[in-house]
């Protein structure tokens, strides 16, 4: 015992101006269970100040109270230090107390001793009163019986929870001194209660480095004292944490939850040494972040109400609202989960860095499958009414979590320059750790998880909350700080990064180093473009502030997190595609039924629908978090400010949004755009196609314009943009947008697109000018590649053109459009020889698909013949239906529309589809359909269901001959009509017709148009065959593709081959290469052969008066026969 109190004492040597002892430092206690830890610094205790920092140098408050008797301050001094203390030096006083104050026998006599000469207890000795009491051990030995009676009645508490007691006690007098005023010596009185309250909570500090430096009650482990017993108070601050009907009357011995912050309060005063602070409350805090509650297999969802976890959010607000601890926190090494001797990754981060436990919570169903399995169980059992009542429950909570979440970053932002250093160094380690997540195939196990990367988005956007406004009035302000964070995000290629921001009429430089980007894809530079502009702008550089951080980051992070988990919810969407054609595979036509085979047949389809079970509950968790009302608002929010900020970046005056940018963009494209990101403009672009697609209400109070402004600018401006694919998504959002919605016959974005000044001016300059610049890239025929993979669910870039054409065309503002840009006679001739070209191709494919999904079902529909073939058989030819299935209604879709559009398109405008180069091709496009669909073989397209294939034939009938009637008093039309000797028959005309009469489809007035066109084909027939009677006509007359004799024969440059200038033209609309040698070439640069031609029309002309000579000699001979 006394090798016990000798040590002890040599721990607790040392003493204040007030002679109070003060611990030495002690070793910490042990780690936190399932947690490597660092082995912290030893504990150490500053020395007591006079008065408590909280309490002292503070004016003595009065209330007006009725007169209560005063005291001398000697009986007050003893019975207060004998209540907070619960001690006494007198047997018979104890005794009084029922043991509740404890006899200090042993110091009794060492005082006596010493000469003391009272048994009263004085502010002289409270030190010693203090230690005395914290070494006594109900456990003990001794053989001084009447001792042992006081050892059995010490209460069975910890030490901490008797200085709890203590603390509450002092604060009780504290009250009482300042309501009562017992004693006339205030001061003197509030210093006791000072010194009293230092001395309590250095030692409670210190009990919660060393739980095992004084006797603990033997039935408490170790490890559930210290650090643990502060970990209680702190869980019950949420009401929500409490079960329901528990206790709400809190133990003498327990902080309340009123009292927690008051007592953090005491322990960062008492400790104002950052590292002391960190010895005390450090593990605590890595007690409170890695706690179970947060790991349990519910998560959010919570198990019959239980909401547990809350305690834990509470418990780190109440720390972090302590401005000490706050800092303290942000410099623990655990803050970016370092210190654990482990390297730091982008999986364990979130498990070992502070906050990360934290932002792990959520719904999605990769971390958390017991919500998708609770909450939405049997999907397709479940009711929209039931889903929705989950997701307001689950939401509801997650506003909860993020707000908290929030709540704790911007406590510590505000705390000081050094800890908003920490926050920023945080988001940008994640982003910094997840650059994997933007990958192609990425491993869930090594990245951070979904729900961590979204929560910290939401922390994010609500940080950017203060420079966004639906206006953008502060949008001036805000590029003086941030503009072009180009170089911030833009450079990258070695840190230090760069960031750039525009001020009117120039550009500051910022610099940072937060992230990396070298890797980084740029708009439109090549890595050693941006490394030469990093060089020349250097000298500019600056230091970013942290609006422009947190811009940045925002953009980053959604960039590695938000966007890339939109992207693992479209793969569900994938995965169930797949196995829809996997059940349809096993399915097959039926025969296993009734056979041997039925049970494992039947077992492999109950299989695959379990599976996709499955998938369909996590897709309904992914969209409560992914599809969160408040989170979408938000990020739509900021993508707008992105899509401005962007626009602005390239609008020549740097005014947009006020006044709109001026469309389209100069040529010149600003070498601080191209060298930003890819991904800055991929996933504004990622973002609003998710949301039309989704959640298109979400929409209804903003986005729609800034949505609409930024398609119309880069898709009239596409030379801004490297990526084709890129652009084709922009077009995309935009077709989406005009999808019927709702009410909304024409989607979310129709109205806009029909009334917004910038739309009405500038969307069929946009669509024609990108429909074309899709061939001349070199997409389109990559996309129709995509358009037949299995795996891509994207519909043709002209498709979507089509139908935002269509859902735009009864606007006569729209139309008028149009007409201006046939104007421009080059660029429309060359969009609708684009358009003939895609109706020739997808008219033959689906048309040849059609017939061969006929010769399949009716091979089919012979059961006998059927069941005769073997079962291999059987299998591949279903395998090759299902393949026709799928392409066939894409062929058919996209084919309707594009001929919708010159149906329409011909009604509206005639002359640019009468250029020698453009009707010949129409006629024959147009004649071969109709062949198709009233000629011989017309019945091989009658398919089972054709609703199923987006196959209308009447439909696509009527709206062939509608171009035959818009164009019907156009002779070069008739003429191209009569010169098509491949499809063109009158037959075919009189068999459409009455079909378009028996349907019907067509008036009778429509079909006289029609009759009489045909008459008038017929005599055009008849008058281009005389003229083209030309006898034998030499080789080298001949236009070498079409073996047609040349009107206007030119050199090609390159190839030096002499060809038909309208054949060449027509070339040219859809390949500007020679046809020859593929060397580049433009119509400006053929060669003019003005002798052949001459020659040409020589022999034409003698042709022509051979025959009419003959003509003549004939009528002659036959009137002489007369």
């Amino acid at each position: 015992m006394l090798k016990i109190r000798a040590k002890r004492l040599a721990k607790l040597q040392g003493a204040s101006g007030s002679n109070s002892p003060i611990p030495s430092p002690a070793p910490p206690s042990p780690p936190v269970a399932q947690l490597p830890h660092p082995k912290p610094r030893l504990p150490s205790l500053p020395p007591q100040s006079e008065s408590s920092p909280l309490q002292r140098n503070l004016p003595l408050k009065r209330k007006s109270v009725a007169s209560t008797p005063r005291v001398d301050y000697q009986t007050w001094e003893n019975d207060t230090i004998s209540t907070v203390l619960k001690v006494t030096l007198t047997k018979s006083t104890a005794e009084a107390s029922e043991f509740d104050l404890v006899w200090l026998k042993h110091l009794q006599a060492e005082l006596e001793s010493e000469g003391y000469p009272r048994t009263i207890l004085t502010n002289d000795i409270v030190d010693r009163l203090l230690i005395t009491r914290l070494e006594l051990d109900p456990q003990a030995m001794s053989d001084d019986l009447e001792y042992v009676s006081v050892l059995a009645s010490l209460p069975s508490q910890s030490i901490f929870e008797y200085l709890v007691g203590c603390w509450k006690r002092i604060n009780t007098a504290k009250s009482s001194l300042l309501k009562k005023n017992p004693v006339s010596e205030t001061q003197q009185a509030t210093a006791l209660l000072d010194k009293l309250r230092d001395l309590i909570i250095s030692y409670t500090g210190l009990n919660l480095q060393e739980p095992e430096m004084f006797p603990q009650p033997v039935d408490r482990p170790i490890s559930s004292l210290g650090s643990n017993e502060l970990l209680a108070p702190l869980l019950s601050l949420s009401a929500l944490s409490t079960p329901l009907y528990a206790s709400t009357s809190t133990p003498q011995t327990t902080l309340a939850p009123t009292e927690v912050q008051p007592f953090l309060q005491d322990l960062a005063a008492r400790f104002t040494d950052p590292d002391e602070l960190s010895n005390t409350l450090g593990l605590l805090v890595r007690i409170l972040c890695t706690h179970a509650l947060l790991i349990q297999s519910e998560g959010i969802g919570g198990s019959g109400g239980n909401s547990t976890w809350r305690g834990v959010i509470s418990g780190i607000e109440a720390l972090v609202s302590v401005r000490p601890i706050a800092e303290m926190i942000t410099k623990m090494p655990q803050w970016l989960g370092e210190g654990f001797g482990l390297e730091v990754t982008a999986a364990n981060f979130e498990k070992f860095s502070i906050m990360g436990p934290l932002l792990r919570l959520g719904t999605f169903s990769r971390e958390w499958p017991a919500i998708a399995q609770t909450y939405f169980s049997d999907p397709t059992k479940r009711s929209r009414a039931d889903v929705d009542s989950s997701n307001a429950s689950l939401r509801g909570t997650l506003k909860s979590l993020q707000s908290s979440l929030f709540q704790i970053f911007n406590t510590l932002v505000r705390t000081s320059p050094e800890a908003r250093e920490r926050v920023l160094e945080y988001f940008a380690t994640v982003v910094r750790l997840n650059v994997k997540r933007a990958g192609m195939q990425v491993e869930p196990d090594t990245v951070a998880s979904d729900s961590f990367m979204v929560n910290l988005q939401s922390v994010l956007l609500r940080f950017a909350e203060p420079f966004m406004d639906a206006r953008y009035t502060k949008v001036c302000s805000f590029i003086l700080a941030v503009h072009s964070i180009s170089l911030m995000m833009i450079i990258a290629l070695t840190v230090p990064v760069y960031v750039i921001v525009w001020s009117h009429a120039y550009w500051v430089l910022f610099l940072s180093t937060r992230i990396d980007l070298k890797e980084e894809t740029r708009i439109k530079a090549t890595s050693d473009e941006a490394a030469q502009w990093v060089e020349e702008s250097k000298s500019k550089a600056a230091t970013p502030n942290f609006i422009s951080d947190i811009f940045y980051l925002c953009n980053a992070l959604g960039h590695y997190g938000y966007i890339r988990t939109i992207q693992v919810y479209e793969d569900f969407g994938k995965t169930l595609e797949d196995y829809q054609r996997h059940q349809d595979m096993i399915n097959g036509d039926g025969s296993w039924m009734g056979t041997s085979h039925q049970a494992r047949v039947q077992a492999a389809i109950d299989n695959v629908k379990d599976e996709m079970a499955k998938i369909q509950s996590q897709q309904l968790a992914y969209r409560v978090q992914l599809l969160d009302p408040d989170l979408v608002f938000r990020y739509i929010g900021f993508t707008s400010f992105v899509s401005t900020w962007l626009i602005r970046s390239v609008d020549p005056p740097g005014t947009h949004p006020n006044p709109v940018v001026e469309l389209p963009l100069p040529k010149d494209v600003p070498m601080t755009f191209r060298v930003l990101p890819e991904f800055i403009i991929e996933d504004v672009v990622e973002f609003f196609l998710f949301v039309v697609r989704h959640s298109p209400e979400s929409l209804d109070l903003s986005g729609r314009d800034e949505l609409v402004i930024f398609a119309l600018t880069f898709l009239t401006s596409t030379w801004y943009i490297k990526n084709p694919f890129l652009k084709a998504k922009i077009n995309e959002a935009v077709f989406y947008g005009v999808l019927p919605y709702g009410n909304d016959r024409h989607g979310i974005l129709g109205n806009t697109l029909n009334a917004h000044p910038v739309a009405l001016k500038n969307l069929l300059p946009a669509l024609t000018h990108f429909y074309i610049e899709v061939e001349q890239t070199g997409a389109s025929s990559q996309f129709y590649d995509k358009f037949n993979s299995e795996d891509v669910h994207i519909l043709d870039a002209r498709r979507n053109i089509a139908y935002i054409l269509k859902a735009v065309w009864d606007n006569p503002v729209h139309r008028d459009a149009l007409n201006k840009e046939a104007l421009n006679v080059d660029k429309f001739i060359r969009f609708i020889n684009l358009m003939i070209n895609d109706v020739t191709y997808l008219m033959d494919e689906s048309l040849s698909e059609l017939t061969q999904i006929h010769n399949i079902q009716t091979e089919m529909r012979d059961q006998t013949a059927w069941n005769a073939h073997p079962h291999q058989y059987r299998r591949e030819r279903e395998s090759t239906l299902r393949g026709l299935e799928r392409h066939a209604s894409g062929y058919t879709t996209l084919g309707r529309s594009t001929v919708g559009l010159l149906k329409d398109f011909t009604a509206e405008t005639k002359g640019p589809f009468m250029m020698p180069e453009i009707v010949d091709k129409l006629a024959a496009m147009l004649d071969y359909n109709l062949d198709a669909l009233v000629g011989p073989k017309c019945g091989e397209l009658r398919v089972q269901d054709p609703e199923k294939y987006k196959f209308n034939p009447r439909q696509l009938l009527s709206d062939i001959l509608q171009v035959y009637i818009n164009l019907s008093d156009r002779e070069e039309f008739v003429r191209a009509v009569a010169s098509d000797g491949r499809s063109y028959r009158k037959e075919l005309f009189e068999a459409a017709m009455e079909t378009a009469r028996r349907v019907p489809l067509k008036t009778e007035a429509e079909i006289g148009v029609l009759n009489t066109f045909v008459s008038n084909v017929e005599e055009m027939k008849t008058t281009i065959e005389a003229e083209e009677d030309l006898g034998e006509i030499p080789d080298e007359f001949l236009d070498p593709l079409m073996f047609t004799i040349m009107r206007d024969p030119v050199t090609l440059p390159s190839s030096r081959v002499v060809i038909d200038r309208s054949t060449i033209k027509s070339h040219l609309l859809s390949d500007v290469k020679d046809p020859f040698n593929r060397a580049p070439l433009a119509i400006e640069d053929v060669v003019p052969n003005v002798e052949l031609k001459a020659q040409i029309d020589a022999f034409i002309k003698e042709s022509r008066n051979k025959r009419l000579t003959i003509e003549e000699g004939t009528v002659k001979m036959d009137v002489s026969m007369d």
